[in-house]
């Protein structure tokens, strides 16, 4: 491990809460990989502090920050300058201080791409998906998954104006592809699943719930563990836990499963690159948080 000094450059991350983040781990063990003078360390921010924090940036020296819950989307308004994606998505979860400028960028995005074509074998040109949820991470997969050319998007939401309005801003975007919101139930889910290919799991549902039993949320919960089947790659964006009661329903059926740790190491892997301008070492990132143990695939 490299010594913390007075040359040492610093990024990190923002949320609240923080503790869990696995991004520490993933990172340093990439600055050690290539004997980089540089550390990443977590700061708890509460949402009425985001601004200060973003800020303080600058006058730390810091190089950039990861966002992540809850402020990926509050921060969009607080940044100099997003890119192209970032603003389209309405989230950011990667900041680069450049010139004293706060710099905006989402590389959720492009994680659920390579995690889906590297982890799950599944490129997503030409497939109907099936995305399940409408805030940041659902945001950033609907954007990334039309963007790639699937044909088809059905977006799944409990309030289905938030489906709606997300499934109107991608078909503006990527006029190309039919994209269509719906509410969170049972029937839809069925509905939504029975030809879709890929399936991008983004709600807090499966981090603490279990599948079995009543109740609204493992009701839908079920109906889409019952639609899984062969042929189809599903993501789940939560890493906590790391392999959840859908990624084992998925590989029961047949289906590519692929963890959220594999997102999370493929979207560090961009702010990796943005921030240092070098390649991200991936094999040391997908080792420091234990993906390389997972039963990824079928």
């Amino acid at each position: 491990m490299t010594a913390i000094d007075g040359g040492t450059t610093l990024v990190g991350v923002i949320g609240d809460p923080v503790a869990h983040s696995l991004s520490p781990r993933m990172h340093n063990a990439a600055f050690d990989a290539l004997e980089m003078n540089w550390r990443y360390v977590a700061f708890r921010v509460a949402p009425a502090g985001l601004g200060q924090a973003l800020r303080g940036l600058v006058a730390l020296g810091m190089v950039g920050v990861n966002i992540t819950i809850p402020h990926k989307e509050s921060a969009v308004g607080l940044l100099d300058e997003l890119d192209s994606l970032a603003r389209q998505i309405a989230a950011v979860n990667t900041v680069r201080v450049s010139g004293g400028r706060l710099m905006g960028f989402n590389t959720d995005a492009a994680g659920v791409v390579d995690a889906l074509t590297s982890d799950g074998g599944m490129p997503v040109s030409g497939r109907p998906c099936v995305v399940v949820g409408a805030g940041g991470g659902g945001r950033a997969a609907a954007f990334a998954l039309a963007a790639a050319g699937a044909s088809r998007i059905t977006v799944l939401n409990r309030t289905e104006r938030k489906a709606r309005n997300l499934a109107d801003a991608v078909h503006r975007a990527a006029p190309g592809c039919k994209v269509e919101p719906a509410p969170l139930a049972p029937e839809t889910i069925s509905r939504a699943v029975e030809d879709a290919e890929i399936v991008v799991h983004a709600t807090a549902a499966t981090m603490s719930a279990a599948m079995g039993g009543g109740g609204g949320r493992a009701d839908w919960l079920q109906a889409l563990a019952r639609g899984l089947r062969q042929g189809m790659a599903v993501l789940d964006m939560v890493y906590t836990p790391a392999w959840t009661e859908l990624l084992g329903a998925a590989k029961s059926a047949g289906a590519a499963a692929v963890s959220g740790l594999s997102m999370l190491v493929f979207q560090g892997a961009r702010s990796f690159e943005l921030w240092t301008g070098r390649p991200a070492p991936l094999d040391a990132m997908r080792r420091a948080v234990g993906l390389t143990e997972l039963p990824l695939k079928r």
